[in-house]
């Protein structure tokens, strides 16, 4: 890196706030990044330099100069940086910027002194992700051909081996394989930052990872329909606090975008691997990019190490064939999927790889509603296999800076998958899926006339392609006259960038001809917690991307219905306010008027006929991860973990408190206590106070095991349920299955959890039942029956330090590299191995028919 100083002058009939900013970036370029500068007098000859900043200039033309001088001494990152402020100030806040108008000054004052103090902020966040980057751990460049040795690997399985620390074999990983992983991103909303706010002050708020991969959203109840509520001011002002502490380079205020709407469509890049604190974190998987869901302490302790841990999970491979109508997009596309696997059957704690010719045929927004939505189906997570079509999606992107990491994996084709499965695109229809259940799917025409309260359009899974066909659908019946129903219509887009081309289109005003009003971007009735709450026993017809019970609205009384579709259903029944079949608006639609609004959008322009199956060599190359294998890795000795003897080394004797399958995390901790709630005590004291109101009764009076069945957790990711069951007193929950998201929040907040497959334990565990859990012999005895169980070691030394937390104060920031043990590898002990035997039988008892 060059050491050649640069020689500058400032004119001194420059503006004063003018030579102030600049003098200032000059100052903290040095600071920060050791730019050394050399500062002509005034007697000295200025005139001779090329390096002088003229009188009359702007803030914007001074930054010009610097750069170019940056560029001058071989200072690129540099120049590139202060090149990316200068472009976030003068774009418009509609597509991410500050919208700061041209320098004008009166008295050498800016007339925005605002300005002034978030020009400087983002140079001292853009030179100080310069050095995050430069500090953070950087993955190997991937090769062209693979290895001799090497395994077949699914597409998932080369991502995390590409990001894999220490990969367990010189094989690659493989299913069941425990991997400590570097990760490219995080994410989260202000929701969920209250839970990642608390394990950051716990830990005493170590500096993080990286200022320029946190994305944090203010979606799901911020409004400013409702800023004078306590709770949302301080939710407010917990993301200003953020954006201060850690200098965040991504942070574009609230309501510009739901959470995963613009991180996706203009960050996420293929081949990453993404976390986020909420559940629909698997969205990325639309552009070929690995998102996980995980809890909000999770998430805290990769955003502070750069790292995180998996147990390689198994993946499905489903197969797309086919060509669906034009007008068939991704909700449709995943609703008949539901309707085929059902959720928290195949897809239950697995990847879905998405693949085949019809694929083709999808574009980037209808993956991302497919992808969006494989949460509902039980799914750690979905993805497509990059191709063309993302290719060129992600190619179009203006900022050079978010497509200049991607990697295109491919499956290999000797890869192991769980199962198989087939999709015929052609097959799809417009489908319903009724409350409470989103496998609860029906074709739209088998449930004609169903009456409803309300028509939501909007959500994270309802895309720009999504809007601008229900526009047209609206558009046909307004040209047809037909007449509004007494009933609510409310429109969502998912970010300003999309509302300004909805504008620019002139379908924001159909929206309005059409009855509808409209809110900034957000969750709104999707998570039911903010300005906008369907109302007790309302019923709605919704794009949104989950139905349970009390998700759209208030909890008290009887729940508020949502039923879920595509927004082109939900416009064409916005007219009479009952379920009308779409198709015949649709084939009213001017195709072609449809295929032009899309040229300028992010999705990519419509195909009407199948491309050529003769082979092309793609745009992009496809690579294969680089492995980081040694035959031995050195654990740090960074201190002994504190043991918690009240976990690991006791016998717990109570008695049981019983639930069914499908307990969400939605009923554990109400939406509508989350933020209210100050204390783990406080969130306890409405856990399942909807659904279960004897419940917390029966724990308080010695009910402290509970005993569910499958899918225990699923629906959000929200770690409260996990942190209000153990300030409630409950000691153990034992499950079929838990939820993958819920089943890592366990362990990490030190709840004991254990997983029994035998049908006659839960014969016997019913509520009442006296039970005793033996945890040093792994053994539990219930109506005079012992079942023996086992406990996986990760969670079992995340427990004894008495959860993730606690573990980060004994091993700081070598945390999972200690967890994760000396080979990066945990095969399943015998016992476990049998356990897993056995949940697959149960598994391949539920499996469809195909």
């Amino acid at each position: 890196m060059s050491s050649t100083p640069i020689t500058y002058a400032l004119h001194p009939d420059l503006a004063e706030a003018t030579a102030a900013v600049t003098q200032r970036t000059i100052d903290r370029l040095g600071e920060v990044r050791g730019v050394q500068f050399c500062k002509l007098s005034t007697g000295d000859d200025i005139d001779a330099t090329s390096s002088f900043f003229e009188q009359g200039w702007d803030v914007w033309e001074c930054f010009g100069k610097l750069s170019t001088l940056l560029i001058g001494v071989g200072r690129k990152d540099e120049a590139d940086a202060l090149r990316h402020v200068l472009q976030l100030c003068q774009s418009d806040k509609e597509v991410g910027g500050f919208g700061m108008k041209r320098s004008t000054e009166v008295n050498g004052v800016l007339l925005d002194p605002e300005d002034i103090e978030e020009i400087l902020f983002l140079v001292d966040a853009w030179l100080e992700a310069l050095n995050s980057a430069e500090r953070s751990r950087q993955l190997a460049k991937p090769v062209i051909a693979r290895g001799a040795e090497r395994r077949g690997m699914t597409l998932s399985e080369k991502i995390l081996a590409h990001h894999t620390i220490q990969t367990p074999s010189e094989q690659g990983v493989k299913a069941s394989d425990v991997v400590q992983v570097a990760i490219d991103w995080i994410i989260a909303s202000e929701l969920s930052w209250v839970g990642m706010k608390k394990t950051f002050v716990s830990i005493g708020k170590p500096k993080i990872w990286r200022n320029d991969r946190f994305w944090l959203a203010g979606d799901h109840v911020i409004d400013p329909r409702i800023s004078d509520r306590p709770g949302v001011q301080m939710l407010a002002k917990q993301l200003k606090e953020a954006k201060k502490e850690f200098r965040m380079t991504e942070n574009q205020g609230s309501n510009y975008t739901i959470l995963h709407t613009e991180f996706v469509r203009e960050r996420a890049e293929p081949g990453m691997l993404i976390l986020g604190s909420d559940s629909h974190s698997c969205s990325a998987g639309a552009v070929g990019c690995l998102g996980i869901g995980l809890g909000a302490a999770d998430v805290m302790m990769s955003l502070v190490t750069g790292e995180t841990w998996f147990k390689v999970p198994q993946s499905i491979k489903i197969a797309l064939t086919g060509q669906p109508m034009w007008y068939i997009k991704g909700k449709d596309v995943i609703l008949y999927i539901l309707k085929k696997l059902k959720r928290n059957t195949a897809a239950a704690d697995r990847i879905v790889e998405f693949t085949g010719t019809g694929a083709r045929f999808l574009s980037c927004d209808a993956r991302f509603a497919v992808c969006n939505m494989c949460t509902e189906l039980g799914a750690i997570t979905g993805v497509f296999v990059p191709d063309e079509v993302t290719y060129d999606y992600i190619n179009a992107r203006s900022q050079k800076a978010n497509k200049s990491s991607s990697l295109y994996f491919q499956p290999d084709e000797d890869a192991v998958y769980a199962e198989t499965f087939e999709i015929d695109l052609s097959e799809v229809e417009s489908f319903l899926a009724l409350y409470p259940s989103p496998d609860d799917v029906v074709p739209v025409t088998e449930r004609l006339g169903m009456k409803f309260d309300g028509c939501f359009i909007g959500a994270c899974t309802t895309t720009e392609e999504d809007l601008i066909l229900a526009a047209l659908v609206l558009q046909v019946g307004l040209k047809k006259g037909l007449s509004l129903a007494v009933g609510k219509r409310h429109v969502v887009p998912g970010s300003l960038p999309i509302v300004k081309r909805l504008r620019d289109l002139g379908l924001l005003q159909v929206y309005e001809d059409s009855g509808f009003t409209r809110a900034l971007p957000g969750c709104s009735y999707c998570i039911g917690m903010g300005a906008d709450q369907a109302v007790s026993g309302e019923k709605w017809l919704s794009s949104q991307n989950r139905n349970f019970k009390n998700r759209m609205g208030k909890g008290e009384g009887p729940s508020s219905i949502g039923n879920i579709c595509s927004a082109a259903t939900v416009a064409a029944s916005s007219f009479s306010m009952t379920l009308t079949d779409p198709a015949p608006f649709l084939a009213e639609v001017d195709f072609k008027q449809y295929a032009q609004f899309l040229q300028g959008c992010r999705a990519q322009p419509e195909r009407t006929s199948i491309p050529a199956l003769s082979y092309k060599e793609p745009p992009f190359q496809y690579v294969e991860p680089h492995l980081q294998y040694e035959e031995s890795l050195q654990v740090s000795k960074g201190g002994q973990p504190e043991q918690d003897e009240q976990s690991t080394s006791r016998i717990i004797k109570s008695k049981v408190y019983a639930l069914g399958d499908f307990i969400d995390t939605d009923a554990l901790a109400p939406g509508a206590f989350i933020v209210a709630s100050t204390t783990d005590e406080e969130l306890g004291d409405h856990v399942l106070q909807y659904t279960h109101p004897d419940f917390r009764d029966h724990v308080r009076s010695g009910h402290e095991v509970v005993v569910a069945g499958r899918a225990f957790g699923c629906g959000s990711s929200r770690e409260e349920a996990p942190r209000a069951l153990k300030a409630l007193g409950v000691k153990c929950v034992i499950a079929k299955t838990f939820s993958f998201i819920y089943g890592r929040n366990q362990p990490n907040l030190a709840l004991l959890g254990i997983n029994i497959v035998d049908d006659e334990f839960y014969s016997l565990a019913t509520t009442g039942a006296a039970i005793k859990i033996d945890i040093p012999e792994r053994v539990i005895l219930v109506g005079g029956k012992y079942f023996p169980f086992v406990l996986d070691e990760m969670e079992l030394r995340l427990i004894e330090n008495k959860g993730l937390a606690a573990a980060f104060t004994s091993f700081g920031r070598s945390v999972f590299q200690a967890l994760c043990g000396r080979n990066g590898s945990s095969e399943a002990s015998p016992s476990l191995a049998n356990t897993l035997d056995q949940i697959e039988n149960k598994r391949s008892m539920a499996k469809l028919e195909w």
